[in-house]
């Protein structure tokens, strides 16, 4: 079977009668059987996706079939299938069943999606390389003595690998663009509020987002069209009309294009990622788009205030994974405190206890004003001056990732060093803001580079196209060359 870009060609075939979504499905089946060394999968629901499969082929017949007809997604392990296990990677969630669909997967399943499993992730998402989860590490299709990125790397490798057409994944501080980039595949990180969080197991509740990782902007557009708007399960989700983001990915003009110096100019970046980065904006300034260097004094303190913040709020957030519930419990108890202790320290894996642990220092009664209140006040003064960033300019470029994909195991020993993988995505999540990675390119091994495209608040129409526009520019690049 051919390997399919867009959903537009699937559902081309679909309705031409040369394909049906059985077939599809059991091509993607296979696919997933003949690659379980990548363990991007940690449960296929084969039965279940077929008997689904054949029931959208009749509506195709019938002409009642909705508009992600075709689609075969897969879930990250922190998104509610109802009757599914839903496990965040953890051995503390083992066996746990979710008794409803998240927001986002139900609005998939409701214009006829094929969920067809669930992906490994990042043990509750918190990593950058897929190495913390309890199902053991994935690996990189490119090279698979290479990380894939996190915490959504299974979701990412899904799709580089052709295991399904596209997948659902979490963004707390780059966990879709990162493993993306790392992938060559595209990942967005909608605007804060743009898509429900109901049914997401929660790492930090102020920064996850849910996007969606695809092979092409289209298709990511029309998933974040579905996905998005108005839930009355999520108090924090925006009713704010969605645009039809499919619909008008069409760039016209000229666009102002900021890109901060230290992003390009550091020595920390590989050299390959800078000279990507740069022959991009140098082409889009020969294009006729403004593009400019800018200086951004806060940089510096993103990574700090993102770790302060993410940490304290996962904190709070576990507290509720206690054995008393749901999920697993130890077996070596006591009284209640020895039933907590025991269970959570068997429960939760090495870089989960250590971000508990910072999160409930910066939270204690003796350092609350001394990191966490001014960690607050920071992320004010970052998003005050990311406003002021797009007052002057439509878009901010920028790598995506420092580096190429990493060898597994080399950056498992040194937890600053792995954090460092974030330093270019978390900005992001910090204000609130949409971006995207899209691939550009490969380096001298033929790992994945990302450039990413971060817009201004709830503007993903503007960001998407743009970012189509792009996609576009190196297709040109590649045929010319």
């Amino acid at each position: 079977m051919k390997e399919y870009q867009t959903l537009t060609e699937i559902q081309n075939d679909l309705r031409e009668g040369g394909l049906t979504c059985v077939q599809l499905v059991n091509h993607y089946l296979e696919r997933i059987e003949s690659n379980t060394h990548l363990n991007a999968f940690v449960e296929v629901y084969s039965e279940e996706a077929l008997s689904f499969a054949s029931e959208i082929d009749i509506k195709i017949r019938n002409g009642t079939a909705g508009k992600l007809a075709g689609l075969v997604v897969g879930l990250k392990d922190v998104l509610s299938h109802k009757g599914h296990g839903v496990q965040a990677g953890s051995r503390i969630l083992d066996s746990y069943i979710a008794p409803y669909n998240a927001t986002a997967v139900q609005r998939l399943l409701d214009e006829d999606a094929i969920v067809i499993g669930r992906q490994n992730c990042d043990e509750f998402a918190m990593g950058s390389s897929n190495e913390s989860s309890s199902f053991g590490p994935v690996l990189n299709a490119a090279d698979n003595s290479k990380v894939p990125g996190g915490s959504s790397g299974g979701s990412a490798v899904a799709v580089q690998a052709g295991l399904c057409h596209a997948s659902l994944g979490s963004d707390t501080g780059g966990s879709v663009r990162q493993p993306a980039a790392f992938c060559g595949v595209v990942g967005v990180k909608p605007s804060y509020g743009r898509v429900s969080r109901y049914g997401l197991i929660a790492y930090a509740s102020s920064f996850d987002c849910i996007g969606p990782i695809t092979k092409s902007i289209e298709d990511a557009a029309l998933i974040l069209e579905i996905m998005a708007g108005g839930d009355d399960f999520d108090s924090t989700v925006s009713s704010k009309e969605v645009p039809s983001y499919s619909q008008n990915l069409d760039w016209y003009g000229k666009a102002r294009i900021g890109y901060i110096r230290d992003t390009i100019e550091n020595e920390s970046i590989a050299p390959e990622i800078r000279e990507q980065t740069l022959e991009m904006l140098n082409r889009l300034r020969s294009l006729g788009h403004e593009v400019t260097p800018v200086e951004m004094p806060l940089l510096d303190y993103l990574l700090p205030t993102y770790y302060i913040l993410t940490t304290a709020e996962a904190s709070s957030n576990l507290s509720r994974f206690d054995g008393v519930r749901y999920g697993h419990r130890t077996a070596v108890t006591g009284d209640l405190e020895a039933l907590y202790k025991n269970t959570r320290t068997e429960g939760f894996g090495e870089e989960v206890r250590r971000r508990i642990l910072l999160g409930t220092f910066v939270l204690s009664a003796n350092y609350y004003d001394a990191y966490y209140t001014k960690a607050q006040r920071v992320r004010r003064l970052v998003r005050e001056e990311t406003e002021r960033f797009f007052g002057q300019f439509d878009f901010l470029i920028s790598p995506v990732t420092p580096t190429t994909a990493f060898t597994i195991g080399e950056k498992t020993e040194d937890p600053l060093q792995m954090y460092l993988a974030d330093i270019f995505t978390v900005q992001a999540n910090v204000v609130g803001n949409p971006a995207v990675s899209i691939p550009n390119g490969v380096d001298k091994d033929g790992m994945p580079i990302g450039i990413q495209i971060m817009a201004p608040f709830f503007e993903e129409q503007k960001m998407l196209s743009f970012a189509n526009h792009l996609s576009l520019i190196l297709k040109e690049n590649i045929l010319e060359a």
